[in-house]
């Protein structure tokens, strides 16, 4: 029950970048913690989109940038996946011309353009006192810009790579390594009837946890991160070896979308456009990885070519209802969010770091990068996980330090 005797404050609360499971568990923690303890809460659209969407207005409809938050809302959409706010990968600071909306294009006309201000006075039409974004490095990126411009910003990090710094754990990350685990499990069933290597390609631009921790716990024979360049040559010869001694006849590779090859050249991209965090979208690595594997199979295979089968599985480990962490974690995210609004502090991120729920300043965002450490954790000659104790490790191993 909302306490109605006092009004606290407004909170603002926006997800931003890729949706994941647990986004709108965490919604209905921030929400209805915050309904209780007297503050009304404002759900942004669209990420930072519907914060620079905002028309200052009172006559102006802005249904499709904000609204208000009921218990009746949150309890609907807070045990599904997704994010019934939305989302975008918007950067108020780099918006191209045509995504100016409408009603500032006249103001902004050049082919990048800062709409900072205009997101600081949407803030303040709203009321807004605390902020809560929802999202990864590039989302909260701009929140810590916000934070630095006297904004009173409280972080919750999300990515399904695992890659926020700070934090052992970001909310997404678990129900995607769940479904990397069942659905590589189910692929072996066609890899074996057909004696093929099984090349997956899973998410992970700059890091390689979600394709090292599923082959860690027998997922794959190997894998390949995006923080070591590997040898295709080498790749084929260790999955003939993994293929040749299993009854089955046949062998698993897990690829993060970002792996390299040791030859020059960058990232498999899907196309030359950017968004407005500057990233290409990526895409592919797995089908060229696996067309290599084929044409060099026979050297390595008595002459005999293997075939092989590529699958990306993308959209399908983000999709759907959260998993039991995925639906905890955020609970406790969202209530530790209120905590520091009702102490009044600021220029925090929640986080979860050795087993303990925590808060860190949200610098730590943009000041450090949380990739796997690959002198601890991961064979490159081997192309597999690296461990020797798992004693006094996080819960999930290959975490920061």
């Amino acid at each position: 029950m909302a306490n109605i005797n006092t009004k606290k404050g407004i909170i603002g609360i926006l997800t931003g970048g890729g949706d994941v499971p647990g986004l709108n568990p965490a919604i209905r923690a921030v929400t209805l913690r915050a309904l209780h303890e007297g503050y009304e809460v404002i759900g942004i659209r669209r990420g930072w989109g519907g914060l620079i969407g905002i028309e200052r207005d009172a006559a102006a409809s802005n249904a499709e940038n904000y609204m208000h938050l009921t218990e009746e809302i949150v309890n609907k959409a807070g045990r599904t996946g997704g994010t019934f706010l939305h989302t975008s990968r918007t950067r108020p600071s780099h918006v191209p011309d045509v995504a100016v909306p409408a009603h500032l294009r006249d103001q902004y006309t050049a082919a990048t353009n800062d709409l900072t201000e205009e997101v600081l006075k949407n803030l303040d039409f709203l009321g807004i006192d605390f902020l809560i974004p929802i999202g990864g490095d590039d989302t909260l990126s701009y929140g810590v810009h916000l934070h630095h411009k006297g904004v009173k910003v409280i972080g919750i990090p999300k990515t399904m790579d695992g890659d926020v710094p700070g934090t052992d754990y970001c909310i997404g990350f678990s129900t995607c390594l769940t479904r990397t685990i069942s659905l590589t499990h189910s692929l072996r069933t066609t890899a074996g009837s057909h004696e093929r290597f099984l090349v997956i390609e899973v998410f992970g631009r700059y890091a390689g946890f979600t394709a090292l921790l599923p082959t860690m716990a027998g997922a794959a024979n190997r894998c390949v991160i995006p923080e070591s360049r590997f040898n295709v040559e080498h790749l084929c010869e260790l999955l003939t070896e993994d293929r040749s001694t299993n009854p089955s006849l046949y062998s698993v590779v897990l690829v993060s979308e970002g792996a390299k090859f040791d030859e020059a050249g960058d990232m498999v991209y899907a196309s030359d456009e950017r968004d407005m965090f500057g990233h290409r979208k990526l895409g592919g690595v797995g089908n060229v990885i696996a067309h290599r594997l084929q044409e060099l199979s026979p050297r390595f295979n008595h002459g005999r070519r293997i075939d092989v089968i590529s699958q990306r599985l993308s959209y399908m480990v983000r999709c759907g209802d959260p998993d039991a962490f995925d639906s905890i974690v955020p609970m406790a995210y969202g209530n530790i969010a209120l905590d520091l609004i009702m102490e009044n502090r600021s220029g925090r991120m929640v986080c979860l770091r050795n087993g303990e729920y925590d808060n860190v300043p949200i610098d730590i965002v943009t000041s450090v990068k949380k990739v796997v450490d690959i002198d601890k954790y991961y064979d490159s000659q081997r192309l597999r996980p690296l461990y020797k104790s798992f004693a006094h490790r996080p819960m999930f191993i290959v975490t920061s330090d």
